[in-house]
């Protein structure tokens, strides 16, 4: 091995550690600490012989940008919840602890199981999270406050369509109540931060919400619904909840989720006429960093031309709940374009809990 060679051998390695510590971080400050020790025992799966340790030691990209750890742990997770195997039921329900007796049980899980494992790297975890439409709604009262009230929405990296579902919710954020009070889906974060966001405006309405993916997941089929489930961190019961909630509305009126990539379904949701008195509005949550920069730039450059001919009438808005990669914190971010007072400046409203449980308003 030369000398560059190694290096970059180092540096893998260092990354890998890196990431897989601030993952497992990031679990157990979430109220996960049981995934947390099983995200920590994809280390000793990477020094094994298995085809999957031998694909995580041999990453190329950013382990952590790419989720590659959530990954390896929904596949985990699915072990259990499909009836492949309990054998981590104990760790998840915190009756097994101890580090070095997980890294052995993962190994095993492993090397039995290496071919339902490997595949799970493939693609991104599928993170449909209900409790972020928190912050999406608060984002669209606040626009709703400063221009047409009644919104046509569309969702980028929709999912399962679980957030393209958010006009079916009921929300209390800070006291500020919207959405149908009939809903199974209760959407109740801890409030915090300067206020509360405004209340919905008289003609407040979600006039339709359509979405996105290139691989969306259909509720109504239970082994696809098996596998969203899975990427739900096992100790975190609330939201498992949701997203039973989720499959409960969706099996009776399925959100409008497309089969497109997120390029082409902007360029087709911008060109569609737009009725006078309604604001359209594109919102992604926790998805953008999962986009190559190319598309992300296209993207951007198709609502800044739009944005532009935007009016009073016709306004336009961009919601964004996204990580930010300098600080890894969750940022509810608005542009808003009316012709007017508006022209596309960027407004952080929120950081936000990864999944929902707090949010921080910063609107005042």
């Amino acid at each position: 091995m030369s000398g560059t060679d190694n290096a970059n051998g180092i540096m893998a390695i260092e990354e890998f550690e890196a990431a897989l510590d601030w993952q497992a971080n990031h679990a157990e400050e979430n109220g996960a600490p049981c995934t947390a020790r099983v995200i920590r025992a994809l280390a000793a799966v990477r020094e094994g012989e298995t085809a999957t340790g031998r694909r995580i030691a041999g990453w190329h990209g950013l382990t952590l940008k790419d989720a590659m750890p959530l990954r390896m742990a929904g596949g985990l997770h699915h072990l259990l919840l499909s009836g492949e195997d309990d054998r981590l039921a104990r760790v998840y329900s915190g009756q097994m602890t101890d580090q070095a007796q997980i890294d052995r049980l993962v190994c095993e899980l492993v090397e039995t199981f290496d071919h339902l494992l490997l595949p799970w790297l493939d693609g991104p975890p599928q993170t449909n999270e209900a409790g972020r439409s928190a912050s999406i709604m608060a984002g669209l009262l606040w626009v709703a406050n400063k221009a047409c009230p009644r919104l046509d929405l569309f969702e980028l990296g929709a999912s399962a369509g679980v957030n393209t579902m958010l006009d079916r919710y009921h929300f209390d954020l800070g006291g500020t109540q919207v959405g149908p009070v009939g809903s199974p889906m209760r959407i109740k974060p801890e409030w915090r931060g300067q206020g509360t966001p405004p209340e919905p405006p008289e003609a407040f309405e979600v006039m339709s919400v359509q979405g996105c993916d290139l691989a969306p997941i259909d509720l109504s089929d239970e082994p696809a619904a098996l596998k969203l489930k899975s990427y739900v961190w096992p100790d975190a019961p609330a939201r498992m909840a949701r997203i039973d909630a989720a499959i409960q509305l969706a099996s009776q009126d399925p959100p409008n989720v497309v089969r497109q990539d997120a390029w082409a379904f902007v360029s087709d949701m911008l060109a569609r006429p737009q009725a006078e008195g309604t604001t359209r509005g594109m919102f992604h949550s926790i998805m953008w960093q999962y986009m190559p920069e190319e598309t992300q730039g296209s993207i951007t450059q198709a609502m800044e031309a739009a944005g532009s001919a935007a009016t009073r009438d016709r306004p336009l808005a961009w919601i964004a709940l996204e990580t930010d990669p300098a600080t890894f914190r969750h940022e509810l971010k608005v542009r808003l374009w009316d012709g007017d007072e508006y022209d596309g400046e960027t407004h952080v409203l929120s950081f936000a809990h990864p999944h929902g449980a707090w949010v921080e308003w910063l609107a005042g």
